[in-house]
């Protein structure tokens, strides 16, 4: 038969009516298919396309919103530095370093006494990468003795310890997430997640249809009882980075998964992929804070890096995939051991371990630190409010958080310890529950370079919001009497420490006819004494003459050159009628503490870009003092010894505190309503305040509050003693108006500027002058020819009635 003849039949046989409607038909439901297809295609492509555009904006340059992260400053550890065992052990804890017994893995210390044997970890600090190193550091006396450098078996100068994360800045998510490179994760991780999470991982296609048909089939035998998870590494991925973690899982959001995996498969290599899973994937959660990526997984669960994880530790990690929160080990151990030693198994069935590092592994404690090696929050509000205050100029809040930045601070975390803890206890101790709750501001200062190592700003010191230390302007009572006296000493034809003043009332003219009378706190005038005594005893009157006479004009320029605190030059001033923040009044006493040095205080020491790169510098070393400056502030700082030895500080001696010889200043305001002291050592120097918010009456004089909490610190923190400078200094014994012999019945030992020692009489008694003397014409160093010394003073300004007044 021919094929025309075959086709006529067939077409005459579809000519009855029966078939008539089957061709219509079948058009028809081919059009419906075809335009089915067309839906879909019109749908899925376009949708594909948008997905496409999503993976590249998310992953295409692999560039994460990562947290800009706060370090304190590394702790520099050198023979002869003032250190205990207690604050040691408090700054290796805050750096998360575990004392394991042996010291041999970075990050891990042993203890052996006052011998610690330490593994550094590398870092990038301001100047440059700095190594790491196990060494010995031995302590005795309050001192380290020596640091040994146990690779090399020799000793060293000093030895710097990577610092702690005392902060993290997030952008718009509370995403903790710290970016490696793939090369720099564990081989074992690498190879053992795939072993357990994706064993066709290098061969599919971003799904992997025959893990779904194992899933499926498990499923399907254990009547549904049994599941099986099927999604490979991409899809996890993408179930991470682009569809966001505990969400319900939803057909819908299933497809997205699938579409995503593929598309993410066919774009990028199997290395990137593996990259960007070890820097996105969900790996646990406290709080609000996010944990992605293996590098924070590691310091979240175990306080390490990644390069210090044992099998036990990489094994866990993998059974973490599964779910974090259902096997949490700090929740759930049980179930968090019981898993790792499922993927340890994993790990030996496919020949990545032997036998014996399974036996052993599997017999390990799953190490988890106690404590997350991560902040869930800022855990230093006030300090970390000063360091933002400090970056604000440079670095706006849009940009700092979530940059990726280094931020590294002069912070000291056992000084900060130290201050939080001295502030509570001496709350609790002097608080009188009857008056409106006490407030504290505390700033603890380096005297050698303006690093600020601690600041405190409210009675709770974990609460954020207002920064006492910062914000709050008080008045400052006494503590601007120093300086009033740095400036009649910078004269040292007209005074000296050994100079008599008159503390009996005065009168000062104001403008307008008015007249102000200030007295001592204790109602009583003491007469002719000396001018070093005059200032330990904080005496209002003896001040206010000398005031009036080095001008109070001169006072205000010289504490807003030295601080920037801005105050109207009247009368009043000389006895503090100024309100100002304890952080204005520690960078005001930096420059006695300091020996005369113009030392801007600093929190942040340098920033670093994301590699690492130094973009600014901050702690920027400070000029030599100037002659003429280091002389007047060493005088004041023998006076204010005196403060300590036999003036209003002289309690800090029966807190034992004596060995310190530190020099210090109360400061109380009127009713004492504000409790200041201000005091430093060789090594630091604090600035207290203590009062309320309301701006009531406590109680408190500068020494029965402030300087509490002061002695509460350095009963705690190492620190050397101060030792004022002999330089351009002559220690004379004086009795009367001359020098003489150290035996002669009342003589004191005190400094005069070389030349200016009063001549030598031996053993007479001699006739008290009237105070102040005509000066003689007299060129110094420093800020002295700033305020023209050799001028007569002018004129006073007008003064508020009544003036700040200390006991």
């Amino acid at each position: 038969m021919a094929r025309s003849d075959y086709d006529e039949d067939e077409t005459d046989d579809y000519d009855d009516d029966d078939g008539a409607e089957a061709p219509a038909w079948g058009s028809r439901v081919l059009g419906w298919a075809l335009a089915a297809l067309a839906l879909g295609l019109g749908f899925l492509i376009p949708y594909t396309l948008y997905l496409n555009h999503q993976v590249s904006v998310r992953f295409g340059a692999l560039q994460w919103q990562v947290p800009t992260r706060v370090y304190a400053r590394p702790l520099q550890l050198s023979p002869g530095l003032a250190m205990d065992v207690r604050t040691l052990k408090t700054e290796l804890d805050a750096a998360s370093y575990r004392d394991d017994g042996t010291g041999k893995t970075p990050g891990a210390y042993a203890q052996n006494g006052g011998r610690f044997t330490i593994s550094s970890r590398g870092y990038i600090d301001v100047d440059g990468r700095v190594v790491p190193r196990r060494v010995q550091v031995s302590l005795a006396d309050g001192r380290v003795l020596g640091v040994k450098d146990l690779g090399r078996n020799v000793f060293l100068r000093s030895v710097r310890l990577d610092p702690a994360r005392i902060a993290t800045l997030y952008g718009q998510k509370q995403e903790e997430r710290r970016l490696v490179q793939l090369q720099d994760v564990p081989e074992l991780l690498v190879t053992g997640l795939q072993a357990v999470e994706d064993r066709d991982f290098r061969s599919h296609i971003g799904i992997d249809f025959s893990g779904i048909l194992r899933a499926v089939w498990v499923t399907a035998r254990s009547g549904g009882e049994s599941r099986q998870g099927a999604s490979t590494l991409t899809q996890q991925l993408a179930r991470s980075g682009l569809l966001g973690i505990g969400k319900e899982q939803t057909p819908a959001r299933k497809f997205n998964e699938i579409l995503y995996a593929l598309i993410l498969d066919a774009r990028y290599d199997k290395r990137t992929i593996l990259e960007a899973y070890f820097n996105q994937v969900y790996w646990g959660q406290r709080g609000n804070q996010a944990i992605h990526g293996v590098s924070a997984a590691s310091e979240f669960w175990f306080g390490r890096d990644l390069k210090d994880l044992g099998t036990e530790h990489i094994a866990l990690l993998i059974a973490l995939v599964k779910g974090p929160s259902y096997y949490d080990p700090r929740r759930h151990p049980e179930r968090a051991l019981e898993r790792r030693n499922f993927v340890l198994q994993k790990l030996r069935e496919t020949n990545l371990i032997d036998d014996a590092e399974l036996k052993r592994a599997t017999a390990a404690p799953l190490g988890v630190s106690k404590t997350p090696g991560l902040l869930a929050a800022n855990r230093f509000p006030a300090y970390v409010d000063l360091v933002r205050r400090q970056l604000a100029r440079d670095y706006p809040e849009s940009v700092l958080q979530g940059a990726g930045l280094s931020v590294m601070t002069g912070m000291s975390p056992s000084a900060q310890a130290y201050a939080e803890g001295a502030v509570t206890r001496t709350i609790k101790a002097v608080e009188n529950k009857r008056r409106p709750p006490l407030q504290a501001g505390m700033v603890l200062t380096d005297v050698h370079d303006g690093d600020v190592l601690a600041v405190v700003g409210s009675r709770d010191v974990s609460e954020p919001g207002f920064n006492r230390a910062v914000e709050a302007q008080r008045p400052v009572g006494s503590l601007l009497k120093p300086f009033v006296y740095l400036l009649a000493l910078a004269q040292p034809d007209r005074y000296s420490l050994a100079s008599w003043v008159e503390d009996s009332p005065i009168t000062v003219q104001l403008g307008g006819g008015r007249k102000w009378t200030p007295g001592n706190s204790d109602n009583r005038s003491h007469g002719t004494v000396r001018l070093v005594d005059a200032l330990s005893h904080s005496y209002n009157q003896a001040t206010v003459r000398i005031g009036m006479k080095v001008d109070p004009q001169r006072l205000a320029e010289l504490i807003r050159v030295l601080a920037g605190i801005k105050a109207e030059p009247n009368p009043s001033l000389i006895l503090g009628s100024t309100d100002q923040s304890p952080y204005a009044i520690a960078q005001l006493y930096q420059f006695l503490a300091s020996g005369g040095q113009i030392q801007p205080l600093h929190a942040v020491r340098g920033v670093l870009d994301p590699k690492g790169k130094l973009l600014k510098r901050y702690d920027k070393a400070p000029a030599p003092a100037q002659g003429g400056d280091s002389i007047a502030a060493n005088l004041i700082g023998v006076a204010l010894q005196q403060v300590v030895s036999n003036g209003t500080g002289r309690q800090l001696l029966g807190d034992g505190l004596g060995r310190l010889q530190s020099a210090g200043k109360t400061g109380t305001s009127n009713d004492g309503r504000d409790s200041w002291y201000a005091g430093y050592t060789g090594d630091h120097l604090a600035v207290v305040w203590m009062g309320n918010d309301q701006n009531e009456m406590t109680g408190l004089y500068g020494a029965t509050g402030a300087m509490r909490v002061w002695s509460g610190i350095f009963s705690r923190l190492p620190s050397a003693p101060l030792k004022v400078s002999g330089k351009g200094l002559d220690w004379q014994w004086v009795a009367g108006n001359n020098s003489t012999d150290p035996g002669c019945p009342g003589a004191r030992q005190l400094p005069f500027v070389v030349g200016y020692a009063p001549a030598y009489a031996q053993c007479v008694i001699q006739t008290i002058p009237e105070d102040g003397e005509a000066p003689a014409e007299e060129e110094g160093g420093g800020w002295r020819s700033w305020f023209g010394l050799d001028k007569k003073p002018e004129a006073p300004q007008e003064a508020p009635a009544q003036p700040a007044e200390q006991p």
